[in-house]
């Protein structure tokens, strides 16, 4: 269990965030008086994410390979780590929607059938659902912490010194 103590570690830590993340939204109005704003304004949980990421990256260099990491390495502590958000999504995805709040899906379908997104209430309720977002939140994690990871490497790697003459 030790090799991936900080990948579950940070895992646990970024479902959390998330959680708090929905508590924020909910809590500014963004699943019910201001949903119009919602498409937009949860995207800034970009920000947090990569941060997470980044400093899970960082403590697995300094604690796990003293320091010293490879590209490959990182990449996949970075494939574990997104591997085990993904496993917790459907989770955090279920607190969002039976506990934090259980009206941002019939809000959400109402407004996109007022607006036109969708033509009747049921087009709406096949998009806003539960098991949807689930799966949606599960490979979106997968996908978007894989690529993170990969760009991310880029510099928390180690760098070979130039060896001169």
């Amino acid at each position: 269990m030790k090799p991936i103590k900080t990948e579950i570690k940070w895992a646990i830590i970024f479902s959390v965030v998330t959680l708090l993340w929905m508590v924020l939204e909910k809590l500014s109005g963004l699943h019910g008086k201001y949903i119009d704003y919602h498409l937009y304004l949860t995207n800034l949980f970009a920000i947090p994410a990569i941060i997470m990421m980044v400093m899970a990256l960082k403590e697995k260099k300094k604690e796990f390979y003293n320091g010293q990491m490879t590209y490959i390495q990182g990449l996949i502590c970075g494939i574990i780590l997104s591997f085990f958000i993904a496993l917790l999504s459907p989770l955090t995805q279920w607190v969002t929607t039976y506990v934090i709040t259980p009206e941002y899906f019939p809000n959400v379908i109402k407004r996109s059938v007022e607006l036109g997104y969708y033509p009747t209430v049921e087009a709406a309720e096949e998009n806003f659902n539960y098991p949807n977002y689930a799966k949606q939140g599960a490979i979106g994690a997968l996908l978007m912490g894989i690529i993170t990871t990969a760009v991310a490497m880029i510099f928390i790697r180690t760098k070979e010194k130039n060896q001169t003459g």
